[in-house]
């Protein structure tokens, strides 16, 4: 089977890539399930309930997040309201009273079972609950008949993100990394089988400072003053990863990068 996972969508110039492409996307590479990152969808920070809403309708079938999941205050009832049928996540290993889950199963549109894991690092990051106990924790209870599994790896640094995917190599059928909104150029197949790379991109505007206006972070960085921070508008683009798994075993056959301008090149 394929799947389609996208990177961080970053305001509405993410979203509107999105909107424009994913059906499109998912029908030229055959994929059955849609991923994405959304917890910079909301102006660059968080997501409210309907923009999750939004970007469910336009062919995305689970929506992952990280630290900026909780943003936005109206998230929370939402989360307690049952997120979209459980189909935004939020970090697995953030402590029980956070409501929301990080696991989401079911079944894909040609009813193929799979899951869903949302994992948060914690090197240079809010020290939250172990994400390799956490992630050991959710594949235990997993049923034994669902092989296809992604994990959305919310990390700062390269190494935890590594060490995450040689630790679930062979137990999971891709360990693609979000966060830093730089795509990496090292997409594997790791020697279990699992697909890995250590940052997808972010889907947003790429002349700026990882989707920021570059005015406004240059502020800060030369003057040392708080500044709001406005999503920047120029190049915008959709990063991605298209797999292909194979749904007997789980195992990944091929991992393959996008980054895609509203032309489409």
């Amino acid at each position: 089977m394929k799947a389609l996972f996208i990177g961080d969508i970053v305001g509405s110039p993410g979203r509107r890539i999105v909107a424009e492409s994913v059906r499109e996307l998912a029908e030229e590479h055959g994929a059955e399930l849609v991923v994405a990152n959304c917890e910079n969808a909301a102006a660059g920070f968080g997501i409210t309930p309907a923009l999750v809403e939004e970007l469910l309708e336009v062919g995305i079938d689970v929506l992952t997040s990280g630290n900026h999941i909780f943003d936005r205050k109206e998230i929370l009832p939402f989360f307690e309201q049952g997120a979209g049928d459980g189909r935004l996540l939020r970090p697995a290993n953030y402590p029980a009273p956070a409501p929301g889950t990080g696991l989401y199963s079911g079944q894909t549109r040609r009813g193929t079972p799979y899951a869903v894991m949302n994992i948060q690092g914690r090197v240079f990051m809010p020290s939250i609950d172990c994400p390799f106990r956490t992630v050991d924790r959710l594949l235990e209870g997993l049923p034994a008949r669902i092989k296809v599994i992604l994990v959305d790896a919310h990390a700062e640094t390269t190494s935890e993100k590594q060490a995450l995917g040689w630790h679930l190599d062979g137990r999971v059928s891709a360990v693609l990394g979000t966060h830093t909104h730089v795509p990496t150029a090292d997409e594997k197949i790791l020697p279990g089988g699992t697909a890995y790379i250590t940052d997808v991109g972010m889907t947003g505007p790429y002349e700026s400072v990882i989707g920021n206006a570059k005015e406004d972070v240059l502020r800060r960085f030369l003057t040392g003053l708080p500044a709001r921070l406005d999503v920047a508008k120029g190049d915008v683009r959709l990063c991605g990863t298209v797999l292909d798994i194979d749904e007997t075993t789980g195992r990944a056959r091929s991992i393959q990068r996008l980054a895609l301008d509203e032309n489409r090149r």
